[in-house]
């Protein structure tokens, strides 16, 4: 962190405390000299002081903050002129520092805080803007009890040109929470925000992650490939209405999930009149490819080898028969 505490930023801000840092800008606690109020900066690295592409997602965080005026959102207090940002300061603490202290939490308050969430982000969607970075690290809790979404870093404004620089790849977002088009470097739509809220739900309810894994590659590798497990499999009680919604949010192909918020939070909201899909959650899920044993993956991995090359030989041979007429 470049301040301490006490240091004065850009003549009006003094800065409190550091909050944390990300790949483009550290976040700071202030006091706005002017106005009495405490605030939180983010500043940009210096390192990508003369990238274009990261001045342009700045102001891009800009204006989309800007078009956001939602109490179920952390709110833009900035200048857009301003090569920093300055937003509002939320009395409270994080979701992830709340899940450490009381997850899984009970089925009615998990599908309470999930809808609100759900309802914030359709009013997201309907602006235009898709978060892309849905997680409890970027989800504020107050003592009342209110639920705040924040940073807007990496979000998504439908229609804009991609933006890349050297500090992200095309696979933009956080590995447990990405969506598997996320995974394979697509931008992704509303579906995408849909699939992060289904992992939030399953973090909620079970206090794990749909595919946990040490290694983040092959976590990200599983959920292009496997399905999660079942949500009652690690907390039986869960109700089976509960979990069809969790496996409808999870599923691997866009559109085979829930196409809105609004239809998520509808069944959230009615979770007892959801009707339960066409599998038998005591079925365990598909084994990945990587926990079986290495005899049977070498097996796989010839036999698609053999099967290649018969199919090439089967071209080849037409390929000779309709060229020499035989």
């Amino acid at each position: 962190m470049r301040f301490a505490a006490g240091d004065l930023f850009d003549q009006r801000y003094q800065i409190v405390s550091g909050l944390g840092e990300g790949g483009m800008a550290e976040v700071y606690q202030a006091l706005d000299s002017r106005t009495g109020a405490c605030v939180v900066l983010k500043i940009p690295h210096t390192s990508i002081a003369g990238d274009l592409a990261a001045f342009n997602r700045l102001r891009r965080e800009v204006e989309i903050g800007a078009r956001l005026d939602h109490p179920g959102i952390q709110r833009l207090l900035s200048d857009p002129k301003l090569p920093y940002i300055v937003l509002e300061y939320i009395h409270g603490k994080t979701l992830r520092a709340h899940l450490r202290e009381h997850a899984p939490l009970p089925v009615d308050e998990a599908l309470a805080l999930t809808a609100r969430l759900a309802e914030t982000l359709e009013y997201v969607h309907a602006q235009g803007v898709v978060h892309r970075d849905l997680k409890p690290d970027n989800i504020l809790v107050t003592p009342q009890g209110e639920v705040k979404l924040a940073d807007f870093g990496i979000a998504l404004r439908l229609g804009s040109r991609r933006l890349t620089f050297s500090h992200l790849s095309n696979a933009v977002g956080t590995p447990d929470y990405m969506a598997p088009e996320q995974v394979r470097g697509e931008r992704g739509d509303v579906r995408t925000d849909v699939y992060a809220l289904g992992v939030l739900l399953y973090e909620l309810l079970t206090a794990r992650m749909p595919y946990p894994h040490d290694d983040a590659l092959e976590a990200m590798r599983r959920k292009v490939e496997t399905d999660p497990v079942l949500v009652r499999r690690l907390q039986p009680g869960i109700p089976p209405t509960v979990e069809a919604i969790v496996y409808r949010a999870l599923r691997r192909l866009p559109h085979e999930r829930y196409q809105s918020m609004a239809e998520l939070r509808q069944d959230l909201l009615h979770a007892d009149a959801v009707t339960i899909p066409a599998y038998r959650p005591d079925v365990p899920p598909p084994q990945p490819l990587g926990d079986l044993p290495p005899w049977r993956t070498t097996a796989r991995i010839m036999a698609a080898i053999v099967a290649a090359m018969i199919a090439v030989g089967v071209v080849a041979e037409l390929l000779h028969r309709l060229l020499t007429g035989r």
